[in-house]
């Protein structure tokens, strides 16, 4: 849980339209898709010292820890909107399994695009930056909840 008088949650709650929860969990998923899913290109071959990036390589705490801190320097890495879409969707399915959906919904994401919107507020807020070829539109209709967190849903069963 972020701190209530970080920035992203004062905008969050002066926005009302996500959970400050809904927040974190995009910082979560970045992580998730440079070191598990591995996903990210270099960009630039730059260095970045601090600022989280929408579809740059970094570090988060997320929701583990009481506020976004910057990472230290290392090579800027792309994630396109997809990509991140993808990892949210892997995450999700692997913290909330067959209720990912719910929980989504009560953070008032009902869809990727919503995704979209707060990557985009996380860049106004200057918690993410994003490449010129990066738009809002990237993460409209990626995957349908419906039918990649409901209907999708498999247990899988380990030996």
């Amino acid at each position: 849980m972020l701190d209530p008088n970080h920035p992203i949650a004062k905008f969050a709650r002066m926005d009302g339209r996500y959970h400050v929860d809904a927040y974190a969990f995009v910082f979560d998923a970045l992580h998730h898709a440079h070191t598990v899913l591995n996903m990210g290109k270099p960009s630039t071959g730059k260095k970045t010292a601090g600022k989280k990036a929408a579809g740059k390589k970094t570090v988060g705490k997320g929701r583990k820890g009481t506020n976004p801190e910057p990472p230290p320097a290392e090579e800027e890495c792309h994630v396109s909107g997809q990509e991140l879409c993808a990892a949210i969707r892997h995450l999700a399915m692997e913290q909330y399994g067959y209720m990912a959906k719910c929980v989504f919904n009560r953070w008032g994401v009902k869809s990727t695009s919503d995704f979209g919107n707060i990557v985009f507020n996380l860049i106004e807020l200057g918690q993410m930056r994003k490449t010129d070829s990066d738009r809002r539109e990237d993460f409209n209709d990626v995957f349908d909840f419906d039918r990649e967190l409901v209907e999708g849903f498999r247990i899988s069963q380990s030996e």
